[in-house]
């Protein structure tokens, strides 16, 4: 049995609006042995573990209820890397997903540090989901110009596209060493 010899460690915050998938993709990173069967909403919020190419991530799964999106700072200082689920679905919360991107992103513990952004435009298994590409110029995603980001396309319940982006951030990571 491997043990951690090699691997690094790495805490990432995962935050997104309420119901955008934040958990399911959790669960999906998680071995099955793992994994949940019935997702609930998260509460304030749930610290889970999983390795994936040789990084053992401690993921912070944030609340995206409104009155919970204020503890999501207090996770900023020591987060190495940020997975920002996005409801590609949600036509009319995009623009309140967009304002609380702009406010992480004006935080001083985030402005002052270059660290990599992995959005997920998730559940583009429903037919009513917008493309990827419609997700990052809702988002102003191309305004970023001060750090590492990616978008990936992702289903959380299928699976697909959730292995790209964690190859993706993990890359991101192993750089930032």
């Amino acid at each position: 049995m491997g043990g951690s010899i090699g691997k690094k460690k790495s805490k990432i915050i995962i935050v997104g609006l309420d119901n955008s998938g934040k958990s399911t993709m959790i669960n999906m990173l998680k071995p099955k042995k793992y994994a949940e069967v019935d997702i609930a909403a998260t509460v304030g919020f749930k610290v889970e573990t999983f390795s994936k190419s040789k990084i053992d991530f401690t993921v912070f799964d944030m609340s995206g209820q409104s009155k919970y999106r204020q503890l999501w700072e207090q996770y900023y200082d020591e987060s190495e890397a940020i997975i920002f689920v996005i409801d590609s679905a949600d036509k009319l919360r995009i623009k309140v997903a967009k304002n609380e991107l702009e406010n992480l992103l004006d935080h001083p513990s985030i402005k002052k540090r270059k660290i990599p952004i992995l959005f997920f435009a998730n559940k583009m298994d429903l037919g009513i989901a917008m493309t990827e590409q419609e997700v990052a110029r809702e988002m102003g995603l191309p305004e970023i110009t001060d750090r590492p980001w990616s978008i990936q396309a992702s289903s959380a319940t299928e699976g697909f596209g959730v292995d790209e982006g964690i190859t993706w951030l993990s890359e991101q990571i192993k750089k930032g060493q």
